[in-house]
């Protein structure tokens, strides 16, 4: 309460500076004119926030001109009272227009009512300038003379969204009044969420005028969703009913989001007490203003409210007091620059309709003043006044959580820099990871919420479960008639329930069984699986593939099972066509380089033996028999000539070692081939079976003709149909999913086999609605089983004594498979290796010995021709220096010294006369090499035969 002195001497200096400010004063303190521009203000002078733009507006007009003491023009202000109400808000603006022809029209206050104002503007060309109307609705774009000078609305959604992302929440719903204002924003607000992959299951309307019970019917609604985000965009009137009705329902309680927009933020001040106990631990953002700035006019506004009202208690300043302040000095500014002119409007011809619009005609001065408004830049109250594109341009956004009555401030956000804990470009870090600080949510939690919860209220989650007819291991219903109760089991049934006890909370649930009161399936699986996009299941349990196409409508989670497609085929018992089969375990590559190994090796030997080894010598076709003979025999270690050549042995010693690996390698590979060719299947690959246009189970992807597709579902059925055939009614093949086939071929793996390519699938997952919350903790939870022994455990109970045959696919493919020369090319490189280095070694040798016994038989040079035929005729004789020579002739001829045995040096060399048997022998006949000798008989001194 201000004292009387301190009164008076207010009174007086406001008295003072109105009457400076509407007279003005020369250079010499005479009076000085001025040029009244006349402005209209249409507001709701019966609320909260009309009331107070009011007094901000009138403290803007006196201050202004209280300042700028030399200016030429004068804006005289019309204020018009709307009530609320967008007619009488039109109403108003037509008379200003009409009776007044003011040049611009401040206001209206609400975003409906401005959208009916906004067509008067345009029609007389004087602006509306709104501080209040933030819909994005209104767009100065499409209205040429409409001018915001607040903040859009859709300017908060990034800041929403950031909010929304640093979180983690995966789903949000908004809540908003059914107005201009109230419905403006969310088709921005949804976009940026899609943005960010976060859903929006729902939207809540809520009327202005709606009662309690409407809200309480709403907000029961909510309770019984999953989502716990909740966005509201409403005025402060609604506002504060809304959440009296919030915390009565006992859903400002942990695990609740609550971020109001800044169209509530800005008006929590004004709001009674009681409204703001029942936002405790609500998120908000408005635009960020300075304090000192903000605190400095609060001062003197609340002492001009109290000149202007001192019966009414003085309320609280909002930002949009703020901006109604600094649109009054920018439009001062503006006529400033326009200038002096002719305010009166031109008439257009109203003759036919004389209560038409267009008898109060169009402005002269508004479109010059238009576009000095758009151009005018200051630094106001609420910061820089600089519009963009017809409106106020972005700066940043305070966030704020509110606690009790009081907004602690949690951080910022701005285009440039996003989330930061400091205002925004200050070179503070953010501490850990955090950009924001951390709240108190509501219920007093500082435990950030996870955004969405099992319904406090409602039903159970409830979760389809096809009916099959086969393949039990899977799934299997019961249902016990007496009792009238099914129950579940199977894999799936298991990998479910034990995904569940892995997550963090408790989901109550129930099965339902997709079926008909006579235990028939009501339909397909994908039948089944869009019953969950139209909301009549939660979710569905199975043995579900895992598609694309299935994924359009629903979610899935993780795979829990082995995924891929492949197909069994019957297998043949071939006893026919295998006169050949001997020549399939070696490629012909192999068989090739086995051959000419072994004729090279031949050759090798021939040549290092022929000269010492009277086995390697003789007639050319019994040499070339003897080389060939020799070589092949070693094949089955069948050759009886010695080799007396030290290289010679060390050739054989390796290439046995070789025909040794060789031969066991082909009759492994021969008995395995003759084990299994009885059991081949009938077909090896999905394209033969389209090729051939069997008909067969086959899938959609391989684009075969549908008129030869079969469906079955049990083993039983697969087995029937493959033992008919596709001549008698059956099909050649079945293909399915490999979990599905590996069951089939454990009872009748003897019968079929598995062959072909596998074609990759995602396996079998479970199934929930699109952007459902459950999915990324069931999928970590399915993780967690495949990593543990849980998983391995769940199969042993269901799959582990029914596979106990062995899969024939791997048989069949060994089978089929040949040795190739890849496997032995090192062994060829060794044997080969040996043999030239033996016959190099050989070759220096004998080259060697023979070129000194060339050089000494003769001193004359001879052509290169006639030097290779001498040296390929004495390659042909025998080494008689050999010791197996000379051996062989110590034991047909022992040398008696008693006797005085006598040699002879001209014994003949085609042939040798025994004396012992009498008669004449070829020398290739003897048995072995002797060298000539003659014999003297000590008794009758005569010369013997030559031997």
């Amino acid at each position: 309460m201000l004292k009387p002195a301190q009164l008076c001497l207010f009174c007086f200096v406001m008295v003072r500076v109105c009457c400076l400010s509407v007279l003005g004063t020369g250079q010499n303190g005479s009076p000085k004119t001025t040029s009244p521009i006349p402005v209209g203000v249409v507001l709701d002078l019966n609320s909260t926030v009309g009331e107070m733009a009011r007094v901000c507006i009138d403290m803007a007009l006196s201050e202004f001109y209280a300042v700028h003491t030399n200016y030429r023009t004068k804006v005289v202000l019309h204020t018009r009272n709307s009530k609320g109400d967008a007619v009488n808000a039109a109403s108003a603006a037509f008379d200003l227009l009409k009776s007044k022809e003011v040049q611009a029209i401040i206001g209206p206050q609400k975003s409906a009512e401005a959208k009916f104002v906004i067509d008067l503007g345009d029609k007389a060309r004087v602006p509306i300038i709104s501080f209040s109307a933030t819909s994005p609705s209104l767009s100065p774009i499409q209205n040429p003379f409409f001018v915001r000078t607040t903040l859009n609305d859709s300017s908060q959604v990034n800041a929403i969204k950031a909010i929304v992302q640093n979180y983690g929440w995966k789903e949000v719903v908004p809540i908003y009044e059914d107005t201009d204002y109230g419905s403006g924003v969310i088709p921005y607000l949804i976009d940026a969420f899609q943005d960010i992959d976060v859903r929006v299951p729902y939207r809540s309307v809520i009327p202005p005028s709606a009662k309690d019970g409407q809200i309480v019917e709403e907000l029961n609604q909510l309770k019984t969703m999953q989502t716990r985000v909740f966005v509201v965009h409403m005025t402060a009137s609604l506002g504060s009913r809304f959440f009296l009705q919030v915390e009565e329902n006992k859903m400002m309680t942990e695990g609740f989001v609550w971020i109001i927009t800044d169209g509530l933020s800005s008006l929590i001040d004004p709001m009674n007490s009681t409204s703001i106990d029942s936002m405790d631990g609500v998120l908000g953002l408005k635009p960020f203003i300075p304090e000192s700035k903000l605190e400095e006019f609060k001062t003197r506004w609340e002492k001009r409210f109290y000149l202007d009202k001192p019966n009414r208690k003085i309320g609280e300043l909002s930002l949009f007091g703020l901006w109604a302040y600094d649109t009054i000095w920018a439009l001062a500014m503006a006529v400033e620059r326009v200038g002096a002119m002719n305010t009166s409007f031109l008439k257009r011809d109203a003759s036919e309709n004389p209560t038409s619009i267009a008898t109060i005609g169009y402005s002269q001065m508004g479109p010059n003043l238009l576009k000095a408004i758009l151009s005018t830049k200051f630094k106001g109250l609420s910061g820089d006044f600089h519009l963009v594109k017809g409106q106020l341009e972005t700066s940043a956004f305070q966030i704020f959580n509110l606690i009790g009555k009081v907004e602690r401030v949690i951080g910022y956000w701005s285009p440039k820099y996003g989330l930061s804990q400091d205002l925004p470009g200050k070179s503070k870090s953010n501490s850990g990871n955090n950009l924001i600080r951390n709240p108190i949510w509501p219920g007093d939690s500082f435990v950030t919420p996870k955004g969405w919860v099992i319904p406090i209220e409602g039903k159970k989650l409830r979760i389809g479960v096809p009916v099959k007819d086969g393949f039990k291991e899977f799934l299997k219903i019961t249902t016990d008639p007496q009792i009238n109760e099914t129950s579940f089991s199977g894999f799936s049934i298991d990998v479910f329930l034990a995904a569940l006890s892995k997550l963090p909370f408790a989901v109550p649930y129930h099965f339902i069984p997709y079926m008909k009161p006579d235990g028939q399936s009501i339909g397909s699986y994908d039948e089944l699986i869009y019953q969950v996009h139209l909301k009549k299941f939660d979710a569905v349990v199975g043995d579900i593939t895992i598609v694309a196409n299935r994924s359009r409508f629903v979610d899935f989670t993780l795979p829990y099972s082995e995924s891929g497609v492949s197909m069994v085929v019957p297998i043949r018992n071939d006893k026919s066509g295998n006169a050949w089969i001997f020549l399939k375990p070696l490629t012909w590559e192999l068989w090739l380089t086995t051959g000419a190994a072994f004729v090279f090796t031949g050759i090798v030997v021939w040549i290092l033996e022929h000269r010492v080894n009277t086995d390697f010598r003789g007639p050319p076709t019994q040499q070339i028999g003897m080389t060939f003979w020799f070589s092949f025999s070693t094949l089955v270690f069948a050759h009886r000539e010695r080799v007396v050549n030290n290289l010679s042995r060390f050739v054989l010693i390796i290439w046995v070692f070789v025909v040794l690996i060789l031969a066991q390698s082909y009759t492994a590979s021969l008995t395995s081939m003759l084990t299994v060719q009885q059991l081949q299947p009938m077909l090896t690959d999905i394209l033969e079976l389209k090729d051939k246009g069997y008909y067969g189970l086959l899938i959609k992807r391989l684009n075969l003709d549908e008129n030869k597709l079969r469906s079955y579902s049990t083993p039983e059925q697969y087995h029937e149909a493959l033992s008919k055939g596709s001549q008698n009614g059956g099909v050649a093949a079945i293909i399915d999913e490999i979990p599905y086939l590996k069951l089939f071929l454990a009872k009748y793996c003897s019968k079929y086999s598995m062959v072909g390519p596998t074609y990759k699938t995602d396996g079998f997952g479970f199934v929930f609605p699109t952007g459902s919350p459950l999915v990324p903790y069931f999928s970590k939870a399915i993780l967690n089983l495949k990593e543990g022994d849980e998983m391995d455990k769940i199969e042993g109970t269901w799959f582990q004594k029914k596979t106990q045959c062995q899969d024939q696919s791997t048989e069949v493919s060994s089978s089929s498979t040949s040795l190739s020369l890849r496997s032995f090319w090192g062994l060829f490189l060794i044997t080969g290796l040996a043999s030239v280095s033996s016959l190099l070694i050989f070759l220096i040798q004998f080259l060697y010995e023979q070129r000194q016994a060339a050089n000494s038989s003769t001193a004359s040079p001879k052509p290169i021709w006639e030097k290779i035929l001498s040296m390929a005729q004495r390659f042909d004789q025998k080494d008689l220096s050999s010791h197996t020579f000379r051996r062989a002739e110590s034991r047909i001829h022992p040398i008696n010294e008693a006797e005085g045995t006598e040699m002879s040096s001209n014994t003949n060399d085609s042939q040798i006369t025994s004396r012992v048997h009498n008669q004449t022998v070829p020398l290739e006949e003897v048995e072995e090499p002797v060298h000539e000798q003659r014999i003297s008989s000590p008794q009758s001194g005569n010369p013997s035969t030559s031997i």
